[in-house]
């Protein structure tokens, strides 16, 4: 966890979330399948649960795109994110990192904005279902994993 970072839980964990966010994975399935080039969670795996991890794909050195379900790189690096204000200063590392805590249970001033940009991001599904064959795993790979790490599940499309 961040240094002298502490937050309540409010809530069960994986439940009480806002009727309209309703991600299709859990953070657990996303670190198994692969996200941000297996780098992202390295340094905080003592905040969440142990089996979160069990099965992670982790890189042990640095980012790797080879880590990721899809096998491309889809983020952008944290300094761009920060130029671009998407960091608040109780999620340092960003969506996922809100989103793992709001799994936890906590809830915050942050939720509703965060919210809001995890359903901007089903413009990248409506172009899947538009210009892909069905479950074709090889098209847009990059938008796939892009919503992968947004906690859509593309498998099903």
């Amino acid at each position: 966890m961040q240094s002298g970072y502490q937050y309540v839980l409010t809530e069960p964990v994986g439940i009480g979330f806002e009727p309209d966010f309703c991600p299709d994975l859990s953070p657990p399935e996303m670190l198994e399948l692969g996200v941000f080039g297996g780098k992202y969670m390295t340094d905080c795996v003592d905040e969440f649960p142990d089996e979160w991890f069990e099965k992670a794909r982790l890189s042990p050195s640095k980012c790797d795109p080879s880590y990721n379900y899809f096998g491309v790189l889809a983020s952008q690096s944290l300094a761009v994110w920060r130029e671009k204000g998407w960091i608040f200063a109780d999620d340092p590392r960003g969506w996922f990192q809100w989103y793992c805590r709001y799994y936890m249970g906590r809830r915050g001033p942050d939720d509703a904005r965060q919210i809001r940009r995890w359903k901007a991001m089903t413009r990248h599904l409506a172009q899947i279902k538009k210009n892909c064959p069905e479950k074709a795993m090889d098209c847009r790979k990059r938008q796939r994993q892009a919503l992968l790490q947004w906690g859509y599940d593309t498998r099903k499309v």
